[in-house]
């Protein structure tokens, strides 16, 4: 039935600017996706026309994408953040468009998609963390912000995950994921006082915020994927720390779902100096977001521990409790009360 509606209906005619990043992640790398599990080509052959569509948007003087493009006149534009680009947008492009290139033996997908990697690889980059903008006209930092939440958050992600896709043989790109890892253990890895819940907060260059947005909760799959793929092996220092490091933040992800009334997670939480965590004060809601649900599987697959599995059904039955509707699952206003409601949407990452 799908591939059916693909093949008949889908169609980006209609669509008039569209952001890069976005339309990226979850358009082409769905296409891309259902080509991959079923072989059928009216997938691939829909996500060659929307890269095609999606290409203009690298036509700047860095090869640093424009945010949006413009399906009807194939112009490129800055979008919300103006000249700048925004980190977690111009380095998570990566896997989707070699995978579309590598199918389609069009070169140019591979490219102008690794164009923005191999410029921030050029840039030093203070113990190897990037601010969250940077300047599309000449690759400069725009700001100071550092972050692993939004804005940030797949950039590092994709850092090793582009490795793996090339099969561990671009060596710069292992090295910058390593060297980000080092200074997000030495720069951004801070503890509850009361807990002692480990947590990665945003950092300016100056000061630690005490937050964690749930998009973080990304980093115990990727911690756990790079420390057993390390070229020192998995008994190596480094691996070993990323290891428990990795567990620490899961099981904070974990306590962010299981300390909730409904048993789900908030946007972010905070950590407050002689604390512990609470709910962030301005974003109690769920938009059933995937990060911790990932990174349980990634967990559970490599260690074998089956606790990552028990907590993965546990929340499970907390958002199909909570967050199922007749018609699919909707985002929840606030997490911290039982009956809150369900809003009358469901993002495409769920």
């Amino acid at each position: 039935e799908a591939m059916k509606w693909v093949e008949t209906s889908l169609t980006f005619s209609k669509a008039g600017s569209v952001s890069v990043f976005e339309t990226t992640i979850r358009e082409l790398g769905g296409l891309l996706a259902a080509f991959d599990l079923s072989g059928e080509q009216v997938f691939l052959t829909k996500a060659q026309e929307l890269g095609r569509l999606l290409m203009p948007a690298f036509n700047t003087h860095t090869g640093i994408p424009f945010g949006m493009v413009n399906f009807r006149n194939g112009q490129g534009s800055g979008g919300w953040a103006g000249n700048s680009a925004i980190l977690s947008e111009l380095g998570t492009l990566q896997v989707e468009f070699r995978y579309l290139s590598h199918h389609t033996n069009e070169a140019d997908f591979e490219v102008k998609a690794m164009k923005p990697l191999q410029l921030m690889n050029r840039i030093e980059a203070p113990y190897g963390l990037y601010p969250i903008k940077i300047n599309i006209d000449n690759g400069a930092f725009a700001e100071q912000q550092v972050t692993f939440g939004a804005l940030g958050d797949s950039f590092y992600e994709y850092l090793l995950k582009t490795w793996l896709q090339g099969g561990k043989k671009e060596q710069w790109l292992r090295d910058m994921y390593d060297r980000a890892m080092d200074g997000a253990v030495e720069k951004l890895l801070l503890a509850s006082d009361r807990t002692g819940l480990a947590f990665l907060s945003d950092w300016n260059g100056r000061s630690n915020h005490r937050k964690m947005d749930h998009l973080v909760c990304f980093m115990p799959g990727a911690l756990a994927l790079g420390a057993y793929t390390d070229p020192k092996g998995l008994t190596s220092k480094r691996a070993v720390r990323d290891l428990a490091v990795a567990k620490a933040l899961m099981f904070t992800c974990h306590e962010m779902y299981h300390r909730m009334a409904t048993g789900i997670a908030p946007e972010y939480v905070e950590f407050p100096t002689e604390g512990d965590m609470i709910v962030g004060s301005t974003a109690p809601f769920y938009i059933l977001r995937p990060e911790t649900a990932e990174s349980l599987f990634i967990l559970n697959q490599l260690t074998g521990d089956p606790i990552y599995r028990d907590w993965a059904w546990e929340i499970w039955e907390a958002i199909d409790k909570h967050c199922k509707t007749s018609h699919g699952y909707g985002a929840l206003p606030d997490v911290t009360r039982v009956g809150s409601g369900i809003d009358d949407r469901m993002e495409s990452f769920f």
